[in-house]
């Protein structure tokens, strides 16, 4: 009889790396920049050298927490999609729900990181966020809204998400902006193509 260790090898290593995913967005919203490959590695409770293994420069472990952060939202956002839902703003609705609250992981991806500001000037991170600010786009543009009504539903919901938790908005207020911004992707459809 043998045994393969290849399934607890892979674990390990996805456990190993998401621990250093977390630890270092963790010290990058803490500390910005300063944070160090040594602090991060100490955070996520591996060596140095286990850390550059999964990631070999520090420009990579940011690319890769960067694109984490994209498919974390990502991931949020589609979950909330409710197909049974009237189209057109399905998608918008999904949005708006998911930085108001309806998913932690969501409003914790775009208010803590504030993933722009973190990855500026990574080349490799920049164009992931070239990338997915244009499937955004596109998506958005796909699901039939006027596009001032877009613009507006989007940036209003990214807003209260990045304002959450501060002493400027409460639970009564978001809630408010939350039903406005819902009642607003339901009537305005983009005209016919």
């Amino acid at each position: 009889m043998t045994f393969s260790h290849a399934p607890l090898v892979a674990r390990d290593k996805d456990r190993t790396r998401r621990a250093i995913l977390d630890a270092a967005e963790r010290l990058l919203i803490e500390r910005g920049r300063e944070a160090s490959i040594a602090d991060i590695a100490a955070a996520a409770n591996v060596s140095k050298g286990g850390l550059l293994h999964h990631f070999p420069s520090r420009e990579a472990l940011s690319t890769a927490i960067c694109q984490d952060g994209i498919d974390r939202l990502w991931r949020s956002v589609e979950h909330l999609v409710d197909e049974t839902e009237p189209a057109p703003g399905r998608l918008h609705r999904a949005y708006v729900r998911a930085l108001t609250g309806d998913s932690a992981e969501a409003v914790s991806v775009f208010s803590r990181t504030t993933i722009p500001q973190l990855y500026a000037g990574i080349p490799q991170a920049d164009a992931l966020l070239e990338r997915d600010a244009a499937r955004w786009r596109a998506a958005f543009a796909a699901d039939d809204l006027c596009a001032a009504t877009s613009l507006v539903v989007r940036h209003a919901a990214e807003g209260l998400a990045a304002a959450m938790g501060s002493p400027f908005l409460n639970a009564e207020e978001i809630a408010q902006a939350r039903q406005e911004l819902l009642q607003l992707s339901q009537a305005n459809s983009a005209a016919p193509r």
